[in-house]
């Protein structure tokens, strides 16, 4: 491809509705001309919003991020199901729903904390190596497993009780199913219930004001400014405390040597804890743990 292979950082994009994660990954391979891309949480094609895309070494970040709050604005219509507990599957059942906004409060109240959910059919949940998606597609239904999850939060932001449709706010920790949390909340009610929309407003550390579509993505590499739009590595895991090591001690955690506690100063030295760890000249390194009184690499990003 071009020189534009040596970048590496965070690209996080705003995903357009009716594209896979992996199609917005294809598009941009293209559009920024660089073949080591990837993306963290993925998200359904209807779906729009927050997708952290990785840019070269920082690929390396994807399974890792300490983040793992996500926020999200859901539409909703109670009295419908579907298939796909979205709106865009087979209608189910269809019914006359007569819910108050004060029946809709009390009974969200009861999918806050921590929550068992069973995974949607229509998902990226793997079944004997087959994606529950694709046993879908081929009308088989398998048992599945019941999973936990935390949310942090729902809070409804509208709803009309004329046309029984609303939108709410969902935070809560990666692996939630909010097309599920919204069906479940229909079935509580005994009307049933269907997502009509989703939006991510944030993932992985990154909020949606931090995103760009892929039409501004694809002016400003045109300009010329693609490097600027790249945020950098270590921006994904500003949950940890700083290490920033001397000329001396960068060369030898560079060269793979674990550096002894009194080579390295940190507040808080505990077993266990990891550290962003800083070259002499300021440039990110990596992510490195104390164990057994050696700061020890977790992984690298040089």
């Amino acid at each position: 491809m071009t020189n534009n292979d040596n970048l590496a950082g965070i690209l996080p994009v705003n995903k357009p509705q009716g594209w896979t994660s992996f199609d917005v990954i294809a598009k941009l391979r293209g559009v920024l001309r660089i073949k080591r891309l990837g993306h963290a949480g993925t998200l359904d094609p209807m779906a729009t919003g927050v997708l952290p895309v990785f840019v070269g070494k920082a690929t390396k970040a994807c399974d890792i991020l300490p983040d793992t709050k996500k926020a999200y604005t859901a539409g909703f219509k109670l009295g419908v199901t579907t298939d796909t507990l979205d709106i865009t599957g087979e209608v189910l059942t269809e019914k006359t729903a007569n819910v108050t906004r004060e029946q809709l409060e009390s009974t969200r109240a009861q999918f806050v904390g921590e929550i068992t959910q069973l995974p949607p059919m229509y998902s990226a949940v793997k079944v004997d190596g087959k994606r529950l998606y694709q046993l879908a597609r081929e009308g088989k239904a398998v048992e599945r497993t019941p999973r936990k999850c935390t949310v942090h939060s729902i809070e409804i932001l509208s709803f009309d009780e004329k046309t029984q449709q609303g939108e709410m706010t969902v935070c809560c920790e990666k692996g939630t199913y909010i097309r599920t949390i919204i069906d479940d909340i229909g079935q509580a009610l005994g009307t049933g219930a269907v997502m009509t929309s989703l939006v991510r407003t944030y993932s992985g550390g990154f909020d949606i004001s931090d995103c760009l579509t892929i039409e501004q993505i694809a002016d400003k590499v045109s300009q010329g400014e693609l490097a600027q739009l790249i945020m950098p590595t270590e921006k994904a895991f500003a949950l940890y405390d700083d290490i920033r090591l001397d000329e001396r001690t960068t060369g030898l955690y560079k060269n793979g040597v674990k550096l002894f506690e009194r080579q390295v100063t940190a507040a808080d030295k505990s077993s266990g804890k990891t550290f962003r760890v800083f070259g002499a000249d300021g440039a990110f390194l990596g992510l490195a743990a104390f164990e057994n009184g050696l700061l020890r690499s977790v992984k690298n990003f040089y």
